[in-house]
């Protein structure tokens, strides 16, 4: 795997946790955004592109995040200690969208964006210096109080990942935004049933109130 690319978006609080955003460029056709650089206690690493964890409300079934202390669509108050804790006993809060499966790839993320940081906080010293991350607002949905785990980018193990389901390849790839043919039998079935039940619907409805 060659990293091609790396684009960072430098915090304008150089204090803070959160240090830059970045996205990489993957062999020149793949991107992946949202990386984020942290200052740890150990100095800058990277934590991959994630989503907070959620549960459901006991009382209306809406979804919390597992730090909510009261829900955002009933307001009952949620219980606490609702996320499981890890071997060295802190809470899972966070899901990772894209990571790596094996250390060497890890440290090539890291060591590449870390890099690509110092680079750029060079850059951003002079009067011309234009960023040239793609920006969509990031920042707005980041939580400074966020707790980061500094263990660098994520550490999930071969073994877990080979468990994880993979569909077998199609015969004929699908184009673009198309559903697979597997899909097309049931779906035209179900369409068939909701009209006809629509259809009989309208049969027993016909006439009715005229007398």
């Amino acid at each position: 795997m060659d990293i091609t690319e790396v684009r960072i978006k430098l915090m304008d609080d150089s204090h803070e946790r959160l240090q830059a955003f970045c996205s990489i460029t993957i062999d020149a056709c793949f991107v992946v955004r949202d990386l984020k650089i942290i200052n740890g206690t150990k100095g800058p690493f990277v934590a991959m592109p994630s989503r907070k964890l959620t549960d459901r409300c006991p009382k209306c079934s809406a979804k919390n995040c597992l730090r909510a202390v009261h829900c955002s669509q009933c307001g009952v108050k949620l219980p606490e200690e609702r996320a499981a804790r890890g071997e060295d006993g802190r809470a899972k809060l966070y899901a990772d969208i894209a990571h790596p499966i094996n250390s060497a790839c890890r440290e090539l993320i890291q060591q590449r964006v870390l890099d690509a940081f110092e680079q750029e906080q060079v850059l951003a010293q002079q009067p011309d210096y234009v960023c040239r991350y793609d920006d969509f607002g990031e920042d707005e949905d980041f939580d400074s109080k966020d707790d980061w785990s500094e263990e660098p980018v994520s550490t999930r193990s071969d073994a877990e990942e080979t468990r994880r389901r993979i569909e077998p390849a199609a015969s004929i790839p699908a184009g673009p935004h198309q559903r697979s043919t597997s899909q097309v039998p049931q779906q035209a079935a179900q369409l068939e049933r909701v009209v006809r039940s629509a259809d009989d619907e309208a049969d027993d409805d016909f006439g009715s109130g005229i007398i």
